[in-house]
């Protein structure tokens, strides 16, 4: 996925406010662009964007039926809620995403947060502390489920206090050893040390819409994380998320912030870690939303809401 100095960019069609066509259209479009190594989705039952209500595509069903567009492709969510889906669950279907994907499925995961997308549904969103908990049991049931034993006629038992297996099975088990690589989708300190030591790799945000400082912030205290329990970083994952406009003029605006020159402020980022914020770091890496934004232009595909994805 992403090795060296080596960054990948993708594209993230938000399914809020969009149409079904539509939606199809942009990942048809997306998939017969080279430049994009994968594609993603976010996982919300309303528009975030709004306080109550909003259309929205259910996240799991729309990839399952949308990932024939992008072959060869990576496909993933940033992120999905870990309280809308039991762990068991979770971890079935990203099985199957693994396997349909040939082993280019990314299981993003978060704790949960929009107090009243959960109220309207009666899906309990418990206190911040607890959905952590929950969080952390939910990495390792996934991981137990798609290991070597869950696929022996024992199946797998663990003793967890929120999600217990008792001889769990899971057949037929993933393409990828281990199962799909897990990114957390996690904040504060707390987080940062649960993706440290649990996770494949850390998405930038989408809301609010954090800047390079703030990428640089989190990587490092994920980095330190690292260094103070032994594990060596390599083949760890940095994903940021930079806005690609919602028009001609947004576009333009966001294409320009993308090719500025580098600040002359320096942190511990390397530079191509900064490229992986800032796409115009190299020049190859600067073409591609004005290039997507033309090609979506002409077959009048553009969502309201998308984002670039570019990691490393």
């Amino acid at each position: 996925m992403a090795s060296g100095d080596h960054v990948s960019i993708g594209f993230k069609a938000w399914p809020q406010d969009v149409d079904w066509p539509t939606l199809d259209a942009v990942w048809a479009a997306g998939g017969e662009l080279d430049v994009f190594d994968a594609v993603w989705g976010n996982d919300h039952l309303t528009d975030p964007n709004i306080a109550r209500g909003g259309s929205s595509a259910e996240a799991l069903t729309m990839v399952a039926a949308l990932l024939h567009h992008v072959p060869g492709k990576w496909v993933g969510h940033t992120v999905l809620s870990n309280t809308f889906r039991h762990p068991a669950v979770l971890a079935k279907a990203a099985t199957l995403l693994d396997q349909a994907t040939n082993g280019r499925f990314i299981l993003g995961l978060g704790a949960g947060w929009h107090e009243e997308e959960h109220a309207s549904y009666g899906i309990p969103l418990p206190p911040i502390g607890e959905r952590m908990s929950r969080l952390e049991s939910a990495v390792r049931v996934v991981r137990a489920l798609h290991s070597p034993a869950a696929a022996t006629d024992a199946g797998v038992t663990l003793d967890d206090p929120f999600y217990p297996l008792r001889g769990a099975v899971n057949l037929p088990p993933p393409v990828t050893p281990g199962g799909p690589p897990i990114w957390l989708g996690c904040q504060k300190p707390r987080g940062l040390r649960m993706a440290a030591t649990l996770g494949d790799g850390w998405p930038l945000p989408a809301l609010p819409q954090p800047d390079v400082a703030y990428f640089d912030e989190h990587r490092s205290a994920i980095l330190r994380e690292m260094e103070a329990i032994g594990r060596d970083p390599t083949g760890f994952a940095f994903a940021a998320q930079v806005a690609t406009g919602e028009d001609a003029t947004s576009r333009a605006a966001a294409l320009e912030a993308a090719l500025a020159p580098e600040p002359a402020r320096r942190t511990s980022s390397s530079a191509c870690s900064r490229a992986s914020v800032r796409v115009g770091c190299e020049p190859s890496h600067g073409t591609w939303p004005s290039h997507s934004a033309r090609r979506s232009g002409e077959r009048n595909v553009v969502g309201r809401r998308s984002r670039g994805m570019i990691w490393r």
